[in-house]
């Protein structure tokens, strides 16, 4: 099964409010880091939102500096949970084995990280879980702030499904050791190496079929069919809801011409494409509100264009209204929004 693929340097970021809980357990607000990196907040549309990848790595490299009294990446491993994805936390939490409970990573690769390469090696009595993960834009460092916060999730399940049996043998890490290393050792109970040739985790391979003591068989295969129902969802081709977002992408001034404008675009009466759209289960107003949006975030951050022309472009009557709409969206005025997401002058 293979879901909608996106560009290689955008991710999807319905990890928003884990990074919250991660700062908030590291002593800092982190709101003020997501104005100062210039990261849209959207909650109603979290499931379909991105971030660019090299944004999401200076966020990185920014809460790891702001982080005080835990390590940042261990937090942000710590605090994660399926929260928009509970089907896939219930097929792990009811595996019965570790080594079914391991075939989430192949889904979390589909539905919430498309850089996460994780397998499972084997050799005599031991295995190892290797990770393979870059992230474009960063350095070593980053990247590695990444691994450790995959190995710290790791760490989480696995101490919920495996108990005291949990604990790892070895824990290799690829980038170079940092001044305070002893962390790593007393975070993971397990000695540590850097500069490794590969990120992977050690433990005995007879934990890998070892019967865990949450198995659930019904709701684990009805976990698995929502799972997959969810892929399936993804991958298909959205349609009409597609064609109408791309209309209003070739031609922003539409948005401010109502249904019947599209319609004609589309070649259909306006009653027949408000009746597919509700068969889709989208409003035409929201639909249009999304485009709008995500056009003058991109507009305003781009500089190219007064706040009057945006407004214009868009399809708004005047500044006024373009400013009311744009404060509903974004808890911001278009003013404040640009000079948030802009550089500061050197």
């Amino acid at each position: 099964m293979t879901a909608a693929v996106l560009p290689v340097d955008e991710l999807p970021f319905v990890t928003l409010t884990n990074w919250v809980k991660a700062a908030a357990r590291c002593g800092f607000n982190i709101e003020p880091v997501f104005r100062q990196v210039g990261i849209q907040t959207d909650l109603i549309h979290l499931e379909s939102g991105t971030i660019k990848a090299a944004k999401l790595a200076e966020l990185m490299a920014v809460c790891v500096a702001q982080a005080r009294g835990h390590h940042f990446p261990f937090m942000l491993g710590e605090t994660f949970a399926f929260e928009y994805q509970p089907d896939l936390e219930t097929f792990l939490t009811t595996s019965p084995s570790l080594r079914e409970a391991l075939r989430v990573f192949e889904w979390v690769r589909l539905l919430i990280n498309p850089l996460l390469d994780v397998s499972v090696e084997e050799s005599g009595d031991r295995a190892r879980l290797v990770s393979r993960l870059d992230v474009p834009g960063s350095g070593p460092e980053v990247t590695g702030h990444f691994t450790e916060a995959t190995f710290a999730a790791v760490q989480k399940f696995a101490r919920l499904l495996l108990g005291e049996q949990h604990r790892f043998e070895r824990v290799d890490f690829r980038h170079p050791q940092p001044a305070d290393a002893r962390r790593h050792a007393q975070f993971f109970d397990a000695p540590v190496f850097f500069g490794q040739p590969q990120d992977q985790l050690l433990f005995p391979r007879a934990l890998l079929d070892q019967p865990l003591e949450g198995a659930f068989p019904t709701l684990h295969r009805q976990a698995a069919f929502l799972v997959e129902q969810r892929l399936q969802k993804q991958s298909a081709p959205r349609g009409l809801v597609a064609e109408i977002e791309q209309t209003f992408l070739e031609q922003p001034r539409i948005l401010g011409q109502g249904i019947e404008a599209v319609a004609e675009r589309l070649a259909l009466h306006p009653r027949t494409l408000q009746r597919r759209l509700q068969a889709e289960g989208v409003r035409f107003t929201v639909l249009q509100a999304q485009v709008r949006f995500k056009l003058a975030a991109r507009w305003l951050e781009e500089g190219g264009l007064s706040i009057e022309a945006i407004s214009e472009q868009l399809g708004f009557c005047d500044r006024r209204s373009f400013t009311q709409a744009f404060k509903r969206w974004s808890g911001l005025s278009p003013s404040q929004f640009r000079g948030k997401t802009r550089p500061e002058p050197d």
